[in-house]
């Protein structure tokens, strides 16, 4: 069962694990027509015989807030009845650095306490959990940095689940695109799932006796799909951007305007999002939820940007997928979407829990990762330098 389940990142790599949906549901209305068109198509599960994607799942479009156990419980199902796994990331705007970052001032940022509110109502007997890196430093009620993590561990550990956490960066499972992001994974009695070991790396072969595989790139993921269609192409508006672009090196991009913090009085410089050139001998940047994605250089010198159906295939999306909407939409899907790659790879391990059965005694939570708590101690840090300038900042832009 899946929560805020978007144009369908989580369910597809969940069902290429061996998991069937039985019941999807999200607000938006073009995520709906794209499930419910994606559904219609019966494209067909990889290895899986005469499986198609979404064959059983139920699709209700709604507001979470206003959905009960009852509206998500296969029809004829008994009070008693528990899904095996509920699965869902919320909206990840709140906590992301591209966002303001309002964390639970943002509407979206109370939808969180909807996923607890159903794990306790449906009882499932696995929870995934995905969501941006920024969760892990967010601020929570009690005002500091970590506090959000702190909760949401607290939550399910009070609802009787064990948790394990982590970040993960898909290009370290096989996927052609560096999103990193936090998952969480839960259960209340059977075995307590591990995160799998990366099995590809940047600099894979270095090590002695590694048996890393070397990243997947973008240009083997470009080279593997057919021409892009003339209407999806969008090339330089002027010469002048063709110019600009034609000055880059492949993985950088047309700078910002600097950032004046209290720590960098000179200006904290970055890349406009709009204007980066990819690398292609590397995964790419994360997919983001805009319509203006990476350029890339074309053999002969020219540019163009990467194709909506190029960062849905990035995303692992089947290339029969039926996004609905217009461009703008279809681009907002995907990039809001779940790494389906990376799901396939914690669904495996989802399943292997599953399989081995409830367990006698109860399982206990892992400690949150060594990463977590450098990562926080350093925002506690940064936020003592340069917080209410960026208080300042972010009302400003409201």
């Amino acid at each position: 069962m899946s929560l805020f389940s978007g144009a369908g990142g989580m369910d597809v790599g969940l069902e290429r694990a061996g998991w069937r949906t039985v019941a999807a549901t999200d607000i938006n209305a073009d995520c709906m027509a794209t499930l419910e068109a994606s559904k219609e198509a019966g494209i067909p599960l990889c290895k899986a015989g005469d499986r198609t994607y979404l064959s059983d799942a139920s699709l209700l479009k709604g507001d979470i807030r206003d959905l009960s156990a009852k509206d998500l419980r296969p029809k004829g199902a008994p009070k008693s009845w528990r899904p095996a796994l509920l699965a869902g990331g919320p909206p990840c705007q709140p906590w992301s650095s591209a966002g303001l970052q309002k964390g639970l001032e943002d509407d979206r940022g109370q939808l969180l306490h909807q996923m607890v509110k159903l794990t306790e109502q449906l009882r499932p007997h696995l929870v995934l959990f995905e969501n941006v890196r920024g969760l892990v430093t967010a601020i929570g009620p009690n005002g500091r940095p970590g506090g959000m993590i702190d909760l949401i561990k607290n939550a399910f550990e009070d609802l009787g689940y064990a948790t394990t956490f982590a970040t993960l960066n898909a290009a370290n499972f096989g996927a052609a695109q560096r999103r990193v992001r936090l998952y969480m994974m839960a259960t209340d009695r059977h075995g307590l799932p591990s995160f799998p070991e990366p099995t590809h790396s940047r600099v894979a072969g270095d090590a002695l006796f590694s048996d890393l595989k070397p990243w997947v790139t973008l240009r083997e993921v470009i080279e593997s799909l057919p021409a892009p269609d003339p209407a999806d192409i969008v090339r330089p508006s002027t010469a002048l951007r063709e110019q600009e672009l034609a000055g880059l090196t492949p993985g950088t991009g047309l700078r910002t305007g600097g950032k004046v913090e209290n720590n960098r009085p000179s200006g904290h410089w970055g890349y406009r999002q709009d204007g980066f050139l990819a690398d292609l001998g590397l995964p790419s940047r994360t997919i983001r939820a805009a319509a203006t994605p990476d350029w890339i250089r074309l053999p002969d010198g020219c540019h163009r940007r990467l194709t909506w159906r190029e960062c849905a295939a990035l995303q692992g999306f089947p290339s029969e997928w039926k996004f609905q909407g217009k461009a703008t939409s279809k681009f907002r899907q995907i990039g809001n979407a779940v790494q389906a790659d990376m799901i396939e790879v914690l669904g495996h391990a989802l399943m292997a829990s599953w399989t081995r059965g409830r367990q006698r005694i109860r399982p206990t939570s892992a400690l949150l990762p060594d990463e977590f708590r450098k990562r926080i101690d350093y925002t506690v840090a940064e936020h003592r330098t340069n917080g209410e300038h960026r208080v300042r900042v972010r009302a400003s832009l409201t």
